[in-house]
Parts: structure tokens; C-alpha cells; sequence
């Protein structure tokens, strides 16, 4: 839910053109489509093996040859190769599976390892990653959530992993390291109201950004990983409406967006060094009803928002000046309600 992707790839290696993929309720519970800043192409055709079960999250590997989902119905995390062909056969499912539904997926920036955010003890599952897909589990962190989690993310260079989740804290976060995860850092000094939902780090790792259940529906802390939470930013002067699902900054770090319930559905701010800016105007045609996953492409020039109602993906152009005018939805839609969204992010 986590990395901003990059338009302009060429297919030429075997890679696929741009990408972007919707995890989503009824079958095939994963679409995928060609993608350029005029819009949608082509939907790939489904996986040979789709996942088993309505798909609540989906992440492409750092070098664009991975698409993990994660899902309701074990084994809770599906991923396939990916290319220009679009989805190769399923990758051997984990020795050892999480723990129950998978809510939120993450690789690690450097693509060597994989997380999953799932509903049963312990909560938060890592592995080794690698072409040849899942290696043995990484050992739980010593202090576990402290109940279902709902997100995890990597900070951008790799040394710590977060997860949001239902009870308080409502987010842990770990130093993370080749070996897996080290002791949890302190609790912030003021924390969540209710429940985190989505989480994310700042592209320059000094943020920390959290959704969340109750007002003010958006928390964000600074972060070092050297001395973990600083104290909370003050919240933004117009808050989201209602709960919160889904989180991503702009990989500039100049904006910050928000999929929530509650009209206008996505809210997005500026954002600096001193917290929450202006909130952006909101766009003209608004997402269809409650929307759940957020997602920029890496050149700035693209918000995705995964919602409740058709089309179930909406998609505006983005610019310094905020939201432009949605994007044509795909020709083939996702089959029901969008709860995740991810670009891929090759390099130009």
C-alpha cells in the first residue's frame, strides 16, 4: 500500500508496461491494467490461480517482477510473477502461513523480504523474499501487536517496519534488519484515539503518518529510527469526515491523501517539514462512495482512490495545484468494491 510508481517502463526487457492493480471484493478478487498518465489500457487477463477469497491488499515488488495480494481465506497472501504477460503461474504458498485474514502487504525496499498484516495472533508475519519466492518466516517480534492489524510498511531505507492495528497502541513499530525484527520502539507520547487502519512512513523516512477510527481521523508523528516517535504534529485545520482507511504521501513528500467514509471520500493536504498544510480542494467528481485504498504514482502526476461503488477505482490526474479532472474508469472494471491500489514502480 505503500510505494509510489514510476510511468515510462519499457516492456522491451520483458517487464510490463506500467501497471496499476486493484485488490477487490468477488472474483477474480485482483484486476490488473496497462497504465499511462492518459489513463487506463488494457485489463490483463486474471491469474491462472486467483486468490482465495475477496483481496483487501496489493503491493508490486521494488523491481516491478512481483504482485502480492493479501486476502480473507487461506492462505491469506498470494503472490505471482509479473511481467509483460501480466501474472505467471502462483508462487508456492509459505511454510508457515499468517495467522489469518491478510489485511495489509509490504515489501521491503530492497525486495528482500515481504510482510503481511493479518487478523490472528501473531498479527504481523515477515519473510524472505526472493525470484524464487518465500523463504522460512522470520521469528515473531518479541512484543507482538496487540491485536488485529490491519497495515504494515517498511520506512523507505529499510530499518524499521510498522503496523497498524486495533488496540492500543494502535501502532508498533520495529527496527528492522536482515535478521528480522528487532525490539519494539516506545509508544508515542500521544497516541491514537482508535484503531489505525493504514500507515505509511514519508519518502525521506522522517514521518510517520497514520488513518485511523475516530477524530481526527489522521495522526502524524516525526521519525527517526534512531530515536523513534517525535512528538505529534497538530492535526490538520480540516479534517477528514469520518473514519480513515488508507494513507500515502506524494513521493515529492509534498502532499499527503487520505481514502476515508464520509463525502467528499478522499481528502488530501499539503504537506512540509511543519505538519499539515491547506487542505486541496476537493475533486470535481468525487469517488463513489466510501473509499479504502489511496495510492500516487511516483512521478507526481497521478491519485488513485480504490472505493465502494462503480467503478470502484477512480483515478485524476495530480499537480501542485491539487486534483484535475477523473480520468476515464477502466473499459473492464473491477467486480466490486476497491479496498487496495498500487502502481508499479519501475525506474525510467
Amino acid at each position: 500500500m505503500l510505494a509510489a510508481k514510476l510511468q515510462g517502463a519499457s516492456s522491451a526487457t520483458g517487464r510490463a508496461p506500467n501497471t496499476i492493480a486493484v485488490s477487490h471484493d468477488n472474483f477474480p478478487y485482483i484486476s490488473a491494467y496497462e497504465w499511462s498518465r492518459a489513463g487506463f489500457g488494457a485489463k490483463y487477463a486474471n491469474p491462472a490461480t486467483t486468490p482465495s477469497g475477496f483481496a483487501l491488499s496489493v503491493d508490486f515488488a521494488p523491481d516491478g517482477g512481483t504482485i502480492a495480494v493479501a486476502h480473507v481465506v487461506s492462505p491469506y497472501i498470494s503472490a505471482y510473477p509479473w511481467s509483460g504477460s501480466g501474472f505467471g503461474t502462483k508462487h508456492a504458498n509459505p511454510a508457515t502461513l499468517p495467522g489469518g485474514t491478510g489485511r495489509g502487504v509490504s515489501f521491503s525496499p530492497n525486495g528482500a523480504a515481504i510482510a503481511v498484516a493479518h487478523s490472528v495472533s501473531p498479527f504481523v508475519t515477515a519473510y524472505p523474499w526472493s525470484g524464487s519466492g518465500f523463504g522460512t518466516k522470520y521469528a515473531n517480534p518479541s512484543t507482538l501487536p496487540a491485536s488485529t492489524s490491519h497495515d504494515v510498511a517498511f520506512s523507505p531505507d529499510g530499518d524499521a517496519i510498522a503496523v497498524a492495528h486495533d488496540v492500543t497502541p494502535f501502532i508498533s513499530v520495529y527496527p528492522w534488519s536482515g535478521s528480522g525484527f528487532g525490539t519494539k520502539f516506545s509508544d508515542p507520547s500521544t497516541l491514537l484515539p482508535a484503531g489505525g487502519n493504514g500507515i505509511t512512513f514519508s519518502p525521506d523516512g522522517s514521518t510517520l503518518a497514520v488513518a485511523h477510527d475516530n477524530s481526527p481521523y489522521i495522526s502524524a508523528y516525526p521519525w527517526s529510527s534512531s530515536t523513534g516517535f517525535g512528538t505529534k504534529y497538530a492535526n490538520p485545520a480540516t479534517l477528514p469526515p469520518n473514519t480513515a482507511s488508507g494513507i500515502a504521501f506524494s513521493p515529492d513528500g509534498n502532499a499527503i491523501a487520505i481514502a476515508h467514509s464520509g463525502s467528499p471520500y478522499v481528502s488530501a493536504y499539503q504537506w512540509s517539514s511543519s505538519g499539515f498544510g491547506a487542505k486541496y480542494a476537493n475533486p470535481s467528481v468525487l469517488p463513489a462512495f466510501v473509499s479504502y485504498g489511496v495510492a500516487f504514482s511516483a512521478d507526481n502526476s497521478t491519485l488513485a482512490v480504490a472505493h465502494d461503488v462503480t467503478p470502484f477505482i477512480t483515478v485524476y490526474p495530480w499537480s501542485i495545484s491539487g486534483f484535475g479532472t477523473r480520468l476515464t474508469p477502466p473499459a473492464t472494471r473491477p467486480s466490486n468494491t476497491g479496498f487496495g491500489v498500487a502502481f508499479t514502480n519501475y525506474a525510467v
